[in-house]
């Protein structure tokens, strides 16, 4: 039976509703000029080579603008009605050229203010990659990738109007609007006083509008956020998605989430759009005031005002409403760029939650010792995935964690690798506190291998090579070769140079497993985590492996998580975990006469290979 239309509504929300992050909620913060200073302070480093030229092509623009009517209305008065030609050509040349300097000058300010403006966008994304790049992985695990995407590209893209013409011409404007009710009130105080008596009202409309605005346009950032998310996940999940016939659900979900975003800047845009009719209200009142009374003031026999000075007021007239035209549209950029300010900042505000002390130190020789007293760990603060856990990894053991799935495995590599801090207790490495290490100095001496395995963009040597940039290609090559992947590689068209799209897609499972491994191997740990990382490989590709690592595993501290138990017989140590607690830890041969937790594992796998 088919739904209703409002069953349809229903589902589409339902749907949606998952896209609701907590850190994407509206920012509702007051605008304030503290946080416009610290944008601006992007602005430092080029200050005296572009801002000093930039304001001075500003100033001969605006001061071109000011004179043009001031001579309209001398040509009238001295020149056109006494009929001295001489004085109208001398008057019509000076204007001509002030208007080519203006012409030039506004050249010369685009140009170094898009210069200017690009600089800072440049350093502003520098600033936000490099220190997301530094971040914890809580601060990702309650994120997705597209929300921030969204804060490094869109965010940082919609200051860019802001920064190539928003602020030199929110100066050049406000500078534009004092000289010209300076002259207003120098060629006729009375009048200029009448007609800019609707300017303190349409301020006290526009002040309404302000924070309507802005958090309309942080409405757009979010629903774009949620838009970018999705594109993200459908890309990242397209086979899942086809594998299961989801096309159609898949296309009226993103039609759902691109309506919200359409609908968001729609109503964002619409709000803007009440700003310029405002304006142009007052302009037309002004200007209404203007002709009457400047008629009556020409024809009353009192008044000194001239026919030259009353063109040039209405010159004026019209240019004072222009510039507040514009200061309105650079309000709007200004509360766009407000908006996505916020959200750069609160990103370059989040601090790490594994930080490092300033006294952290650097481990000279490095014998791979792990430790673990009285650690506990959770992960949402309510539930824990570890209690009280001792441990002691040996300096150079090869040590096996097993376990169902939540049982605590992937936690404890995740704590060596420091990835997380403990809620309770400590790690150590040799003795000395994880907490207590220079984190980049740490993770030198760790290398992990997961079982999904990630590919950047580049070459297999690039690939293989990202875990130690400095190897020579010699090295990549040995590396390859001792872990079974240099067969595979040279069968390719280009061998090691042969071009890889992200995660690899033309390689198999297991070739992007064996160059996983490969990249782990060359930058030589002491260190070497593997987490499931032989899940995904064929039994034969796995004894390849075996070998290779039996040789390079020597005088290294291995951990390795598997659920292949088969492929761990030979390790030093096994540790049984479950739901965060140890149950029993030795050898293959000593738990399995215990007839405990692992002889049960082992018993249940075995019975499950019997099956097939």
């Amino acid at each position: 039976m088919s739904q209703t239309h409002t069953e349809v509504q229903r589902t589409q929300e339902q749907k949606r509703s998952r896209f609701h992050y907590t850190v994407e909620q509206i920012i509702d913060k007051p605008f304030n000029w503290k946080q416009m200073i610290r944008l601006l302070s992007y602005m430092k480093p080029y200050a005296k080579s572009y801002l000093p030229k930039t304001i001075l092509a500003m100033l001969v623009v605006s001061a071109v603008r000011l004179a043009a009517p001031i001579f309209i209305g001398w040509s009238i008065d001295y020149a056109i009605a006494p009929g001295n030609m001489s004085l109208m050509t001398t008057i019509a040349l000076t204007v001509l050229f002030m208007y080519l300097a203006s012409w030039l000058a506004n050249i010369l300010r685009i140009r170094w203010m898009n210069e200017l403006g690009q600089h800072m966008i440049y350093d502003i994304r520098r600033a936000l990659f490099n220190h997301i790049q530094r971040l914890s992985h809580r601060f990702f695990d309650q994120r997705s990738a597209g929300s921030i995407l969204v804060r490094v590209i869109n965010d940082v893209n919609s200051m860019q109007d802001l920064f190539t013409n928003g602020v030199v011409n929110l100066i050049m404007d406000i500078a534009m609007l004092l000289g010209i009710v300076i002259i207003l009130f120098t060629l006729s105080p009375e009048l200029a006083i009448l007609v800019l008596i609707v300017v303190p009202i349409m301020f006290f409309i526009s002040t309404k509008l302000r924070k309507n605005i802005r958090r309309s346009w942080q409405k757009v950032r979010i629903r774009q956020s949620k838009l970018n998310s999705h594109l993200n996940e459908s890309i990242q999940g397209i086979r899942v998605t086809q594998a299961y016939a989801q096309e159609h659900e898949n296309m009226e979900f993103f039609d759902g989430v691109n309506t919200d975003n359409y609908e968001s800047w729609r109503d964002a845009t619409k709000k803007n759009a009440i700003f310029r009719p405002i304006v142009e209200m007052s302009g037309a009142i002004g200007t209404v005031v203007l002709i009457w009374y400047g008629a009556y003031l020409l024809q009353s026999d009192t008044s000194t005002l001239t026919l030259g000075v009353f063109v040039s007021f209405a010159f004026y007239l019209g240019m004072f409403w222009e510039p507040i035209s514009r200061l309105g549209q650079v309000y709007n950029q200004l509360l766009v760029g407000m908006a996505s300010s916020e959200r750069i900042f609160e990103f370059l505000d989040e601090k790490p939650s594994v930080p490092e002390k300033e006294e952290a130190k650097v481990l000279a020789d490095v014998k791979g010792e792990v430790t673990f007293e009285g650690v506990e760990f959770s992960y949402d603060e309510k539930r824990k995935a570890l209690h009280c856990i001792d441990l002691t990894f040996e300096a150079g053991e090869t040590i096996a964690l097993v376990g169902h799935t939540g049982s605590g495995k992937s936690t404890i590599v995740n704590l060596i690798s420091r990835f997380y801090d403990p809620t309770n207790g400590k790690v150590l490495l040799d003795g000395v506190d994880l907490r207590d290490l220079k984190l980049d100095d740490l993770r030198k001496h760790v290398s992990y291998v997961l079982q999904d395995t990630f590919i950047f963009a580049g070459t297999i040597m690039d690939n293989i090579r990202f875990g130690r940039p400095d190897a020579t290609d010699e090295e990549v090559k040995n590396a390859a070769r001792a872990i079974g992947a240099h067969e595979f590689i040279m069968k390719l068209e280009d061998g090691y140079n042969t071009e890889v799209e992200e995660k690899g897609s033309v390689l198999s499972v297991g070739e992007r497993q064996l160059l996983s491994f490969a990249r782990a191997l060359l930058a030589d740990p002491r260190i070497l985590i593997l987490d499931e990382a032989t899940a995904s490989i064929d039994t034969e590709t796995e004894l390849k492996i075996q070998e290779g690592l039996k040789k390079l595993l020597a005088g290294r501290t291995a951990i390795m998580i598997a659920h292949r138990l088969s492929t761990i017989r030979d390790a030093d140590k096994i540790v049984v975990l479950e739901h965060g607690h140890i149950l029993e830890e030795g050898t293959h041969e000593q738990l399995m006469s215990n007839h405990g937790a692992y002889y049960q594992l082992v018993k249940s796998q075995y019975a499950a290979m019997m099956k097939k």
